[in-house]
C-alpha cells in the first residue's frame, strides 16, 4: 500500500505507433552565434581604444588587407581569403589566438619557412617550400593592394555585376581539419570564379563561438579538475599525460608513408582510451596550466559573444519577435531528444553520435499482472499490480505512480521518467530487479485479447534496447512470433529448458486477425513456409518475411475479427489506439530512434517538454517555402530531392533551451534561442555587420547595402544540413523577407574521406588544416581539395594528388621559365600548320567547358579540362611541331589561358606566372575571364583521327619489324636489322562506306531516334535488312553473322556521339589530315618517306607490290586507314 491506496502491477508491452514516428518534433541541432568582425574604414597599423568586437567576420575577400577593429588581431586567412575575427590581444586569448589565426589560416597560408621533416616525408621540401614562401609574398602584395575590399555601387546591381555567397560557421571548440576546408572551398573556389569575371563579390565569414560545444567542453575541463584536481593527475590505464606523452613518442618511431595512415588506433589513442581528457586536447594547443584553468569558463572560449555584441544580439531578438508576432512561435508540450545531464533538449549540434535522430513513438499496452505472483514479485502481492521477453533480459519493476507499476527494462523506465510516468519526475523508482526467465511463469491479462489469461513465453530474439523490451504476440502475422511458437510447440526440451507447461502452448491453435489478399488469414505461416524458413535463426528470411507481410499487412491487410472487423489495418490502427487510450489499457512512450550521446557525454532520452516551438510545416507558410525551393538553383537533383523530401515530413521545432551561449528568447528570458533557430537569417546581417559595429546605426547606408547584396547568390554547405539548418533558412527568409530577398541557391557536398577511409581521430586516418598546409602548401591542398569530387555523393581527399599538386604546379612554372628564356628560339608569326589550328581549337574547348564547369560549380571538371587537359593538349602540340619548333604567340595565349582558368583553385601560384613569368600588369584574380573563339568539334575529332592512326601504325610497324619474336615483358623492342629495317610508309584510305557496310548504315539511319539516341528494336533493323540488296543475296543466319557485329558497333558510337556516328564518312578529309601531317607522321614512325593513297585507285595499290594482299585482308574503311610499310631494298 502506499497513501492507502492499492498498487497495480502491468507488464508493459511495446508497439510502434503507425506511421507516427515521422510526425514528432526532431531533435534541434545547435549551432549558436557566431564570432564575426565588422568592415573597419581603413587599416589599423597601431593599437587605439578597443571596440565592441563584432558577431559576424564580414569580409568580401580572398585577403582583405584591413583589421576588423582597433586593438584586436590582426587577420585570419582561410583559404585564398582572409577571416576577419576580432579577438582580444592578451595572454588568456592564446587558445583561440591558435585556434583561429594560426589554425585557421593553415588552409591558406600555412606556417612560412622549413618545416621539421618527417621520417615519412618526401626527403626534399624544396618545391613545397617554394610554394609556401611564394604565398607568403602573394598575400603580402594582396595585402598592401588591398585586392579584396568590396563594397556596394550607387545604383541596384545588374545581373551578375555582384556576387554574395555563404557558409555556414564552424565551431570554434576545436582545430579545423579537412572536412570543414572541403564544404568551404566550394564556396571559396565559386566566389574567385566570380571576382576573376569582374563581379563585385562579398564572401562573409564567421566562428561560431557560442552554443553546446563550447559549453560541453568548459564543462568537461571542470568536472576533470574537480575529479582529477589542478592540474589534473589522470590514471595512466586511462590517459594521463606521461603515458600519452610516451605512447605518441613510440608513433613517431614509427615510419609511416606520408600518404598512408594507420587503419588501427594508434598507440597514443590506446593508450589514452576510447575518451580523451579536455585537458590532454588543451595541454596539445600548447597552453601552460593557468591558462587552460581559465577555460572552465564558456565566456573565455568566445570572446565575441552576444552577450559582447549587442547588434548581433539584437538582431537575434527582432527575428524571433517578428516570427512571433506572426504567430509562428507557439509554447506547447513536445516530444523531443533530452539530455538528462544537462537538464534541457539535445539539439542536433549538441551530439556526440545520433545526429538528426528523432522520437519515435510506441503505444505500451498494460498487461495486468494476475495472482498469484511468482516468489520474486512476492513483495507487490496485495497491491493490484501471450507476450514475449528475453529469457537472459533485465527488467524491473518501476512506480508509474500511486497506483501503477510498470514491469519493463530500466532504458525504458527512465525514458517514462521524463514523459510524466514516474512516480518521482525525472527520476526512476525500482521495486526490485528481475531477468525475463523471471517473467516467463507470469499470466497476464492483455486488453482486446481472446483468451482471458496469456502467458509470458520466451523469444530469443527480443530486443531489449528498443521499447519496454517486451512484445505482444501475433503469431498469425508476424513470421518472428510464428517461428517463436512453433520452436515451443514441437520442441518439448525447449519448454523445458525455460520452464513453459504444456498446456500454455499445445492446446492453442493461431487466431486469424488480418487477411491479406495475397497471403490469406494466416499470413506468418504461408511465408515462412513459402521461403523455407526452418527456425529463429534463419534471420536474413526472417527480415525478407516481415518486410513482405507487414508492409502488405498494413496497405492491403483487413480486419476480420472484432468490431474493427471488415476495415483496412491503417484505417483501424489509430482507431484501436485512441480506444486504448481513452480506456486507460495503454499509454503513450516515446525514445530515441537510435542511441543518441550528449557532448556532455550521458545517453539521451526523450522528454515530454514544455517549450517554445516554430511551427515549421504549417499549410500556407509550407506552400511558401515550396514555392521559394521552386525558383531556386540546387545545382543537383539529389540536392533538390533532399529539400523536397525534408518539406514533406517537418514539423514543429524546438526553439528553446535551458541553458548555454546565446540569446534570451526576447519575451521569455528564462530560455535561450536553440542555435539552429537563431542561425537562419543571420546572412542578411553580413551585409550590415560593419555599418553597426562601427556606430554607423542610422541613415541610408545601411538599407542600400543591404538592398545591393540581398538575396544572397548561393549558401554552400554540407548535406547533413537539409533537413534542418538550410530547410529553416528557406522557411525563415519567405516568413520575413518580402520575395525578390528570397534565397537564391543552395549547392550541399558530401562528407570528405581521406585516402580512401572515413577520417577519424581514433583511427589515426585524420589531417587538420595546419597539417595539410605544412606538408603540401595551400595551393596543392587547393589542389586536391577541387580533385576529391563534386556532387553529394562522398568525396576522397588523396594526399598523393596534393604531393602530386606540389609537383606539378613547381614543373609548370619551370617549363614556363625555360620557354620565356628561349624565346627567340620560338617559330614566330602567325599560326598555319595544323597542329597551331589544333592546339588553339583546344584551347578554345577548354576555356568553354572550364567556364560551364565553374558556372555549375563543379570544380573537378573544372580542374580537368582547365589544367589536366589543357596539358595533355600543350605536351602533344609539342610533340607534333618537332624540329619546325612550337608558335611563340600561341604558347604566350597557352599561359595567359591555362593561368586565368587555374586561378580560381591556386590563385598564388596563378599571381607568380602572370607577375614574375608574363610580366604582366594587375592583379590576376581580377583579370577577367579569357575570350575564347567558337570551338571546331571537327578539328577535334580529325586531330583524334591522326593521334589515333598514328599510334595504330607504330604498333603496326614494330610488329612488321620485330617480325614473330616478341620481347620480353617490361623491355623495348630490340631495333631491326638494316634490311628489315621499314623506310617507305603507304597509307591507305577509303573514305567513304561502300557495300553491305553502307547498307546497314543506311537501315541503322532510318531507325535511330536522335533526340533520345535510342533504335527500333533489333527484329525491325533485321526485317528491314532482309529488303536489301544484301537481305537478298544471304540467308538470315549469314546477314547477322556479318553485319551484327559491325551493327552493335555502330549503335554503341550513335548512342554515345549522335547520328554522326552513323554517316557514310567522316566530317573531314582523311586525305587532307593525313596529306597535312606527313612530317609529323614521318617523324614520329622513324620513316623517310610516307605516301596518302586512295584504296579505290587500282593504279595506286600496285605500289604495294607483294604487300597488296593486305589490303584484301584488311581493307581500310572510313577512320581506318590501311598501312603497308616498305624497305629499301622492297
Amino acid at each position: 500500500m502506499r497513501n492507502g491506496r492499492h498498487q497495480r502491477s502491468y507488464v508493459l508491452c511495446s508497439r510502434k505507433s503507425p506511421k507516427l514516428g515521422n510526425s514528432q518534433v526532431r531533435g534541434s541541432r545547435s549551432p549558436t552565434h557566431a564570432a564575426a568582425a565588422p568592415r573597419s574604414p581603413g587599416r589599423a597599423d597601431s593599437p587605439t581604444k578597443k571596440k565592441a568586437p563584432g558577431a559576424l567576420a564580414r569580409i568580401a575577400s580572398p585577403l582583405a588587407g584591413k583589421n576588423p577593429c582597433k586593438g584586436t588581431l590582426e587577420l585570419v586567412r582561410l583559404g585564398s581569403y582572409l577571416f576577419l575575427g576580432p579577438v582580444r590581444l592578451s595572454s588568456e586569448a592564446k587558445f583561440l589566438n591558435r585556434g583561429i589565426k594560426e589554425v585557421v589560416r593553415s588552409i591558406c597560408c600555412g606556417n612560412i619557412g622549413k618545416m621539421s621533416s618527417n621520417p615519412g616525408e618526401p626527403k626534399s621540401r624544396a618545391r613545397t617550400d617554394f610554394l609556401l614562401n611564394n604565398e607568403a609574398e602573394v598575400q603580402k602584395f594582396w595585402d598592401e593592394n588591398k585586392v579584396f575590399e568590396a563594397d556596394p555601387g550607387n545604383e541596384p546591381p545588374s545581373p551578375g555585376e555582384k556576387f554574395f555567397g555563404n557558409f555556414p560557421y564552424p565551431y570554434m571548440n576545436g582545430l579545423l581539419h579537412l572536412g570543414h576546408a572541403f564544404s568551404l572551398s566550394k564556396l571559396e573556389f565559386g566566389a574567385a570564379y566570380h571576382r576573376l569575371r569582374g563581379s563585385n563579390v562579398l564572401l562573409p565569414f564567421a566562428f561560431h563561438c557560442t552554443g553546446m560545444p563550447i559549453k560541453a567542453s568548459a564543462d568537461k575541463l571542470a568536472r576533470e579538475i574537480q575529479q582529477y584536481g589542478y592540474p589534473p593527475v589522470f590514471p595512466a590505464a586511462e590517459g594521463s599525460s606521461a603515458a600519452v606523452a610516451d605512447a605518441i613518442q613510440a608513433d613517431q618511431a614509427d615510419v609511416v608513408a606520408p600518404d598512408k595512415f594507420k587503419g588501427k588506433k594508434s598507440k597514443a589513442t590506446a593508450k589514452a582510451g576510447a575518451h580523451k581528457y579536455q585537458w590532454e586536447i588543451m595541454k596539445s594547443f600548447g597552453l601552460d596550466d593557468e591558462e587552460i584553468a581559465r577555460f572552465q569558463d564558456p565566456y573565455h572560449w568566445s570572446f565575441i559573444t552576444t552577450d559582447m555584441n549587442p547588434y548581433y544580439d539584437a538582431f537575434v531578438k527582432w527575428q524571433m519577435r517578428k516570427l512571433k508576432k506572426l504567430g509562428k512561435v507557439v509554447k506547447d508540450k513536445r516530444y523531443t531528444i533530452y539530455s538528462p545531464f544537462d537538464g534541457q533538449p539535445c539539439a542536433d549540434h549538441d551530439r556526440v553520435t545520433g545526429e538528426t535522430v528523432q522520437p519515435q513513438e510506441y503505444v505500451l499496452i498494460k498487461m495486468e499482472v494476475i495472482s498469484p505472483f511468482p516468489p520474486k514479485l512476492k513483495a507487490l502481492e496485495g497491491r493490484k499490480t501471450n507476450c514475449w521477453v528475453l529469457p537472459d533480459g533485465m527488467y524491473g519493476t518501476f512506480e508509474i505512480n500511486d497506483t501503477d507499476v510498470f514491469i519493463l527494462t530500466a532504458r525504458s523506465a527512465l525514458n517514462l521518467a521524463y514523459q510524466h510516468l514516474s512516480r518521482i519526475p525525472e527520476k526512476t523508482t525500482c521495486l526490485c530487479e528481475l531477468s525475463g526467465n523471471d517473467l516467463i511463469c507470469l499470466p497476464p491479462k492483455s486488453p482486446l485479447a481472446f483468451n482471458e489469461t496469456i502467458y509470458v513465453l520466451p523469444m530469443l530474439t527480443v530486443l531489449t534496447d528498443k521499447g519496454t523490451g517486451i512484445v505482444t504476440s501475433v503469431p498469425s502475422d508476424s513470421p518472428d512470433d510464428f517461428m517463436a511458437l512453433q520452436a515451443l510447440v514441437t520442441k518439448a526440451a525447449l519448454r523445458a529448458k525455460y520452464g513453459v507447461k504444456d498446456e500454455w502452448v499445445l492446446p492453442y491453435d493461431i487466431v486469424p486477425i488480418i487477411h491479406i489478399p495475397e497471403f490469406g488469414d494466416k499470413s506468418a505461416e504461408k511465408v515462412c513456409h513459402d521461403l523455407k524458413i526452418k527456425s529463429q535463426n534463419d534471420k536474413e528470411k526472417l527480415a525478407e518475411a516481415k518486410r513482405m507481410t507487414y508492409l502488405k499487412g498494413f496497405t492491403d491487410g483487413t480486419m476480420i475479427v472484432g468490431e474493427f472487423s471488415g476495415k483496412k489495418v491503417q484505417e483501424v490502427k489509430p482507431l484501436i489506439k485512441s480506444k486504448l487510450l481513452e480506456e486507460g489499457t495503454a499509454v503513450l512512450y516515446s525514445e530515441p530512434e537510435k542511441k543518441v550521446m550528449s557532448r556532455s557525454g550521458d545517453e539521451c532520452v526523450v522528454a515530454l517538454t514544455d517549450q517554445w516551438y516554430i511551427i515549421y510545416g504549417e499549410a500556407e507558410w509550407k506552400q511558401k517555402a515550396v514555392r521559394c525551393l521552386a525558383r531556386m538553383n540546387t545545382f543537383s537533383t539529389d540536392t533538390r530531392n533532399g529539400f523536397e523530401h525534408t518539406l514533406g515530413w517537418l514539423n514543429q521545432w524546438a526553439c528553446s533551451r535551458s541553458f548555454g551561449l546565446g540569446t534570451r528568447i526576447p519575451w521569455d528570458e528564462q530560455f535561450l534561442v536553440e542555435s539552429l533557430s537563431d542561425s537562419t537569417l543571420y546572412m542578411a546581417y553580413y551585409t550590415v555587420a560593419h555599418l553597426l559595429q562601427n556606430g554607423n546605426m542610422y541613415g541610408k547606408k545601411i538599407s542600400s547595402e543591404f538592398e545591393y547584396w540581398y538575396p544572397f547568390d548561393i549558401r554552400v554547405s554540407g548535406k547533413g544540413h537539409i533537413q534542418n539548418h538550410l530547410t529553416f533558412c528557406i522557411y525563415n527568409h519567405t516568413a520575413l523577407l518580402p520575395e525578390h530577398h528570397w534565397p537564391l541557391g543552395f549547392r550541399c557536398n558530401g562528407h570528405l574521406m581521406l585516402n580512401s577511409e572515413k577520417m577519424s581521430k581514433s583511427t589515426g586516418n585524420f589531417l587538420t588544416l595546419e597539417d595539410a598546409i605544412k606538408k603540401c602548401s595551400s595551393d596543392a591542398t587547393r589542389y586536391a581539395l577541387a580533385d576529391a569530387g563534386d556532387g553529394m555523393d562522398d568525396a576522397n581527399f588523396v594526399t598523393k594528388t596534393a604531393n602530386s599538386g606540389v609537383m606539378k604546379l613547381t614543373k609548370e612554372i619551370s617549363w614556363m621559365e625555360d620557354i620565356t628564356a628561349a624565346e627567340s628560339k620560338l617559330r614566330a608569326g602567325p599560326p598555319t600548320t595544323f597542329a597551331d589550328r589544333v592546339f588553339a581549337n583546344e584551347m578554345n574547348i577548354a576555356i568553354k567547358e572550364t567556364e560551364k564547369s565553374y558556372n555549375a560549380f563543379m570544380f573537378k571538371e573544372a580542374l580537368t579540362s582547365g589544367f589536366h587537359v589543357l596539358q595533355l593538349a600543350r605536351d602533344e602540340y609539342r610533340l607534333s611541331c618537332g624540329a619546325a619548333g612550337m608558335n611563340r604567340d600561341l604558347l604566350w595565349r597557352f599561359m595567359d589561358v591555362q593561368t586565368r582558368l587555374i586561378t580560381p583553385i591556386c590563385p598564388h601560384y596563378a599571381e607568380h606566372v602572370w607577375h614574375k613569368i608574363m610580366k604582366k600588369e594587375g592583379i590576376v584574380i581580377k583579370a577577367g575571364w579569357p575570350d575564347a573563339d567558337t570551338p571546331h568539334p571537327t578539328l577535334r575529332i580529325a586531330n583524334k583521327y591522326l593521334q589515333d592512326s598514328i599510334v595504330s601504325m607504330r604498333k603496326l610497324l614494330q610488329e612488321q619489324e620485330s617480325g614473330s619474336k616478341k620481347p620480353k615483358k617490361g623491355a623495348a623492342p630490340a631495333p631491326p636489322s638494316e634490311e628489315k629495317k621499314m623506310s617507305i610508309g603507304l597509307i591507305y584510305v577509303n573514305e567513304h562506306y561502300s557495300g553491305w557496310k553502307e547498307q546497314c548504315l543506311r537501315v541503322l539511319q532510318s531507325k535511330f531516334d536522335s533526340q533520345s539516341r535510342s533504335f527500333a528494336p533489333d527484329q525491325k533493323i533485321a526485317e528491314a535488312l532482309k529488303g536489301c540488296p544484301i537481305g537478298q543475296e544471304m540467308d538470315l543466319k549469314q546477314v547477322q553473322e556479318l553485319c551484327m557485329p559491325f551493327i552493335k558497333l555502330k549503335k554503341d558510337a550513335a548512342r554515345d556521339v549522335g547520328p554522326r556516328a552513323l554517316d557514310l564518312k567522316l566530317p573531314f578529309s582523311e586525305m587532307d589530315v593525313l596529306g597535312e601531317n606527313l612530317e609529323p607522321i614521318k617523324r614520329q614512325l622513324g620513316l623517310e618517306h610516307v605516301e596518302v593513297l586512295p584504296a579505290s585507285d587500282e593504279a595506286v595499290r600496285a605500289k604495294a607490290g607483294e604487300h597488296a594482299s593486305l589490303l584484301e585482308e584488311k581493307p581500310p574503311s572510313p577512320g581506318k586507314p590501311t598501312a603497308i610499310f616498305l624497305s629499301k631494298q622492297s
